[in-house]
């Protein structure tokens, strides 16, 4: 037995110990790791409440997810938010929500924060209550890890002087037992227990450093294993015939999101949703310039898919295919192509639409205003004011006739008011977004019908259908977004207009 006043001084230094160890922990907490990811923004109706929706979704998972929320009305009185499944039977239970916390500053405005805790396709189920009643939003959001967070180096120290004591005390508590755990109290400790005391210190220490070394090879096993799921942005391979088809060669593919059980981990383009009435949204452009845009529509083949090419001039290009599978989770594919020598082409058709030599970019202020081909103008409303990088924004753009009055022929495309690439001048960053934001429809839609049926009321209303049904639109186009960096862009908007496919282009100096 120990006596009294070895336990009493054993109980003070563990005390002290722990006091070290609060004030490490205290110490490193400041320096964890910023987690950045491109954000999720979406513009709907929860019911009769207007909301504009931030989703900053984590690198890595687990983590959390920010969520910033803002009423057009300040007649929402809480807000309430809860992450779960966009397809599958976990969409069809919602866990307990939890509040969002207003601003002080800002009655309209609500944060919250989510842990995901999955891997897919998940969504952000909001549900607003105020002066008119309760209305629902689902979010659409993939979750996926897109790296690996180092550990700061100050926490890394704090681990590492802990592992130090924790590994000398537990030798010390072994040698402490076997050199005094039956004498009496106050009785001396017998010479003749040295190479007892030695010999047990030899095989803690020894068991000690086989636990660590058995615990760093899993350490690094598990690391490895979540390495090989990071997600990498697929490839596409493309060629282009004599004749000037393009052949798209997309074959099933493995997309490492971190979890091979869950089947959307598998990428297989014969199973795909359509998403504004096609498999495939493709978008070319021509680099470093920009000064050549397509939007195009390829057709399913046996080998991928195929797209007759208009007439295109000689250069490099840059290709951005976008598909959305089956479980709803959005797939942005790159490659790159080469032409020579200009290629005749054949003549557009259906909602293949584009662009052909428009100047290159400048590196001064962003442009505000553009000249379509018959005469009309399209107006960028940022009204001279700076483009900050993060800053979630409405993107606002009027058309207007040769009189300078709203335009009133625009109709529908592909079910939109109008459509948006934001593409940066090295290619770092591309979005396709709408007037409902940057997810894609055909997800936007799954999150809606997720809802029960007791809310399908406050689903059809959040899907715009004023936007998406009517056979005319409004000549003031809201599109919700935000940069993810600073640089230089490219804003091609897209509208119909009497039956004819118009692209407005306009320059971002994002700081």
């Amino acid at each position: 037995m120990l006596s009294v006043a070895r336990c009493c001084r054993l109980k003070f230094a563990m005390r002290r110990s722990l006091i070290v160890l609060i004030v490490l922990a205290a110490w490193a907490v400041p320096v964890c790791a910023h987690v950045g990811s491109p954000d999720v923004f979406v513009e709907g109706n929860a019911g009769p409440y207007k909301l504009f929706v931030t989703v900053r979704v984590p690198q890595v998972i687990p983590g959390i997810a920010e969520i910033e929320i803002r009423s057009e009305s300040n007649d929402v009185s809480e807000i309430r938010i809860a992450p779960m499944q966009l397809t599958g039977p976990g969409s069809q239970y919602a866990p307990a929500p939890e509040g969002a916390v207003r601003s002080k500053d800002d009655p309209q405005f609500f944060r919250g924060s989510l842990w995901l805790m999955e891997f897919g396709s998940l969504q952000v189920r909001i549900e607003a209550d105020g002066a008119s009643g309760k209305g629902w939003l689902a979010v659409p959001i993939p979750a996926i890890a897109q790296r690996m967070l180092p550990m700061q180096r100050s926490l890394g120290a704090v681990l590492f002087v802990l592992l130090i004591v924790l590994s000398l005390g537990m030798v010390s508590i072994v040698a402490a037992a076997v050199r005094e755990g039956n004498l009496s109290p106050g009785a001396p400790a017998p010479a003749t227990r040295k190479r007892r005391v030695r010999f047990a210190a030899a095989i803690a220490s020894f068991v000690v450093a086989a636990v660590l070394a058995a615990g760093g090879l899993w350490w690094r096993a598990d690391a490895r294993q979540y390495a090989s799921h990071v997600y990498t942005t697929p490839e596409i391979e493309a060629t282009v015939s004599a004749s000037g088809e393009l052949i798209l060669h997309a074959k099933p593919m493995r997309m490492t999101s971190g979890n091979p059980r869950r089947p959307e981990d598998w990428i297989d383009f014969r199973d795909l949703i359509l998403d504004h009435e096609h498999l495939m949204h493709l978008f070319l452009v021509r680099s470093p310039g920009m000064d050549v845009f397509w939007h195009l529509h390829p057709e399913r083949a046996a080998s991928g898919f195929t797209q007759n090419l208009p007439g295109m001039p000689a250069g490099h290009y840059q290709i951005f295919a976008d598909v959305v599978l089956r479980s709803g989770f959005p797939v942005t594919m790159i490659g790159q192509i080469d032409l020579p020598s200009a290629i005749v082409g054949h003549p557009l058709t259906g909602d293949d639409s584009g662009i052909d030599r428009n100047g290159s970019p400048s590196e001064g202020a962003s442009t505000a205003e553009y000249s379509l081909s018959d005469g009309t103008r399209m107006v960028w409303e940022h009204a001279g004011q700076p483009l900050q990088a993060g800053v979630p924004l409405i993107l606002r753009f009027r058309v207007i006739d040769r009189a300078g009055n709203p335009s009133q022929d625009l109709q529908p495309y592909m079910g939109m008011a109008a459509h948006a690439a934001i593409v940066r001048s090295d290619g770092s960053v591309f979005a396709h977004v709408h007037p409902t934001g940057s997810v894609p429809m055909a997800s936007f839609e799954l999150a809606q019908a997720s809802l029960p049926a007791s809310l399908e009321e406050s689903a059809n209303s959040s899907m715009n259908m004023a936007q998406m049904g009517a056979d005319k639109v409004a000549p003031e186009i809201s599109i919700p977004y935000g940069f993810p960096k600073a640089g230089l862009y490219r804003v091609f908007v897209q509208v119909k207009r009497a039956g004819q496919i118009q692209t407005g282009v306009f320059d971002a100096n994002v700081k």
